[in-house]
């Protein structure tokens, strides 16, 4: 006989299914957290002991092989990563940051904001966005080298004017200048169109470069006002912002008259394509260069929101800067040379 189930048995059943799912991750991002935490204290106490007995490198290699033969089936008790337990210490000196905010990323996300960045600021910038956005290692590796920090939210745009207040500052801090598709492979001399081409066909590196939340709806998308025809290049949905984005290219410097052409497909968006639900359409204009006065005087005269930033299809930004710790093998040398002295006035 076929068994009945209750009425509302699916619903109940997804439901249960959406809580196993959630407490498996707050587990596993606990036990995270208290790893991480872990590795602070130990590398705390390297740091203090260090301080308060004057001695190194073999010390450390000792710690490192009684905690590997104690503990067999853990990983991450090298004398390599109990160097980076410490260099962790060593720039995180307040236990409350660490828990609140290191924490909530995967070790070895650590060790490259430790290894790879020197201002506090910049690590606490791209420890947040790491763990708020989600981003892989790769990801975080990629946005430190194209120096995400200094381009956020660096876009001229007349935002503060023409959005609600709680509306403009997300958008504002959305934009980038300049915006890097040196991926693509092309010169400085590309057309719009080129340009368009290779960037649908490098479509999830573009997603990466404009940033979280930004879902590509098509390109040369078709509007028609009263019989006319016209084409956005690109049009994307931001899931945050809950808005299209009209994204419109062009290979010179800004004009005025581009912010006036823009302005016209925006309104289009909004009077066709946009729901009642939607936040008004927003417009990016990526301009090979531009002159920021001119348009932040353009874009004053604009009834709709509109940034306008330049992009680089070959790297202009400068390397990043590196860190400012010592690298492992420094730091093993700089301990090294601490024991090799002791020994040198022991008798």
């Amino acid at each position: 006989m076929r068994e009945t189930l209750p009425a509302d048995y699916a619903n109940w059943l997804t439901d249960i299914k959406r809580r196993v799912v959630a407490a498996r991750s707050r587990a596993a991002l606990a036990v995270n957290s208290e790893l991480v935490k872990l590795y602070w204290q130990i590398g705390r106490d390297i740091l203090e002991r260090q301080a308060r007995q004057d001695w190194g490198s073999k010390v450390i290699e000792r710690l490192a092989r009684d905690l590997r033969e104690t503990f067999p089936d853990m990983k991450g008790f090298s004398r390599t990563n109990l160097l980076y337990m410490r260099a962790f210490a060593e720039v995180w000196r307040d236990e409350q940051i660490v828990q609140q905010l290191a924490g909530q990323l995967p070790w070895f996300h650590n060790v490259v904001l430790i290894t790879r960045l020197k201002d506090d600021h910049a690590r606490k910038w791209y420890a947040q966005r790491a763990a708020t956005e989600g981003w892989s290692r790769a990801t975080l590796e990629l946005n430190i080298r194209n120096r995400q920090h200094e381009r956020q939210g660096k876009a001229v745009s007349n935002f503060k004017d023409r959005l609600p207040t709680s509306h403009s500052q997300l958008a504002h801090e959305t934009l980038k200048d300049p915006y890097l598709f040196d991926f693509l492979g092309l010169g400085d001399d590309a057309h719009e169109r080129e340009i368009e081409n290779a960037l649908v066909r490098h479509i999830t590196r573009f997603l990466l470069e404009l940033g979280a939340g930004f879902a590509y709806v098509g390109r040369q998308f078709r509007l028609e006002v009263n019989g006319d025809e016209f084409f956005i290049d690109l049009l994307f949905y931001h899931t945050r912002l809950k808005c299209y984005v009209v994204v419109e290219l062009k290979a010179t410097a800004f004009k005025p008259e581009h912010a006036g052409q823009l302005n016209f497909y925006l309104a289009a968006v909004d009077r066709q394509v946009k729901s009642s639900d939607d936040k008004p359409t927003i417009g990016l204009l990526l301009c090979k260069t531009k002159n920021r006065l001119v348009a932040e005087y353009a874009l004053s005269g604009i009834d709709k929101p509109i940034g306008v930033a330049e992009y680089e299809l070959v790297r202009a930004l400068p390397e990043p800067f590196v860190t400012s710790l010592p690298t492992v093998e420094e730091l093993e040398r700089e301990l090294g040379a601490m024991e090799d002295e002791k020994e040198k006035h022991t008798p």
